[in-house]
């Protein structure tokens, strides 16, 4: 953690920048730091008066400007962890997995430590074989960028974070470092990330990735992401990838795609929670609670006569999560149905859906066809998706994100004024 003078928390230490040099020990000049709002900023050492363990004290002056990689600075957690190098006496190859840095009497931060571990065995990246500590002179190559590099030291300091904030950290690095990372990740935990990450960023990992594992990374996706993300690759690329997922969830992303992108169709997902009007409160409560639901579609139940795959039977009306909880566990949820629900077309423009949404303070949203069959679900954050611009992301200045959600959001009253 990061302290200003009087004990105030500035932030969370997620990285150190070092610049490598030929012919002396690396420099570390500063540290990026995580403050509030997950922007990631940095803190030149120069700033830095103390570092003990567990805490770094600051003199509290911190420029918010997200923090911008130099073409000649490295990150350590980024880059140089899990780097394979040679030791200068010739007695073979280590993999980076520590690194230490100390203030010289000159001031500056060098790296003068690194703790490696021997490659034994034919896996490049398994964590096996003897390790020891070697000051930074004894490894050769630590300028050059290796051919081949593994993930696992990065991915364990960032084991703790959330999906969009993992995001972020892989946004950050380079391309090639940026598909180390994706291909070091399971599928579910890559899948969750990919959700976070602009357009460009998912198109490269996926293109990156081997086709096989790029079509099981697509399968966990949500549909309307994986939808999202195919509509961005060339129509042949996307036609194989589709080909080699599976059937059955292949078949929601294909029909996904027959919807334009700025339409409720588009923008829907086909697996909310659906039951039958016979079943009880407790399974309806049961199926929201799965930790895996976006908060979102966990808001609502929708029931429906059968089947209850989208496209489902015949639409009966939504059951509220509030509503639920203050019934008896063993009453069916048609006893506490809300027939009068809004609901859109497949072909209900962004405006439209935005509109409903914000009229009737709603996260969620049924998509009905002619004859009153769930299709699928929008939710709000399927909707700010489109709502706010490309690079919201990549903004330095919060209020640039309010200032484009602002008139989207007046846009839907004046909209629903009209209505």
């Amino acid at each position: 953690m990061v302290f200003d003078p009087i004990g105030d928390q500035v932030g969370r230490v997620r990285d150190v920048v070092v610049l490598l040099r030929a012919k002396a020990a690396p420099r570390a000049v500063g540290l990026v730091v995580e403050v509030p709002g997950r922007r990631r900023v940095f803190l030149p050492l120069t700033r830095v008066t103390s570092i003990d363990a567990g805490q770094v004290i600051s003199t509290g002056l911190v420029n918010l400007r997200r923090f911008e990689q130099r073409a000649m600075e490295s990150l350590v957690l980024g880059e140089l962890l899990d780097r394979r190098v040679q030791l200068a006496d010739g007695s073979g190859e280590v993999t980076i997995e520590d690194v230490s840095i100390a203030q010289q009497r000159t001031g500056d931060w060098l790296v003068d430590q690194l703790f490696v571990r021997r490659r034994t065995g034919s896996a490049p990246f398994r964590r096996r074989g003897s390790t020891m500590t070697v000051p930074v002179d004894a490894v050769q190559d630590l300028t050059t960028r290796s051919a081949e590099q593994g993930a696992v030291r990065l991915l364990e300091a960032y084991e703790d974070l959330r999906a969009a904030d993992l995001a972020d950290v892989v946004r950050d690095l380079g391309s090639a470092r940026r598909l180390e990372v994706a291909e070091a990740l399971d599928d579910e935990r890559l899948a969750d990330v990919l959700e976070e990450l602009p357009e460009d960023a998912q198109v490269a990992i996926l293109t990156g990735l081997d086709v096989d594992r790029a079509a099981d990374v697509l399968e966990v996706m949500e549909p309307d992401d994986a939808a999202d993300l195919l509509n961005a690759l060339p129509d042949e690329q996307a036609a194989r990838l589709l080909n080699l997922m599976e059937p059955e969830e292949a078949a929601d992303v294909r029909r996904l795609l027959e919807y334009a992108e700025d339409t409720a169709g588009g923008l829907m997902t086909t697996e909310p929670v659906i039951l039958g009007a016979d079943d009880t409160i407790a399974t309806a409560l049961a199926q929201i609670r799965r930790s895996e639901l976006p908060p979102a579609l966990a808001s609502m139940v929708f029931v429906v006569r059968p089947p209850l795959e989208t496209p489902t039977g015949r639409f009966l009306g939504v059951a509220h999560f509030q509503r639920l909880l203050r019934e008896p566990p063993h009453a069916a949820v048609a006893s506490v149905l809300d027939a009068e629900t809004e609901w859109l077309t497949h072909d209900a423009s962004v405006g439209q859906v935005t509109r409903l949404l914000a009229a009737y303070d709603l996260l969620a949203l049924p998509v009905l066809d002619a004859q009153r069959r769930l299709l699928g679900v929008v939710t709000v954050d399927d909707v700010l998706d489109h709502i706010l611009p490309d690079d919201w992301r990549d903004s330095d200045d919060q209020e640039t994100v309010r200032a484009h959600a602002v008139p989207a959001r007046q846009a839907a009253r004046r909209e629903a004024s009209r209505g």
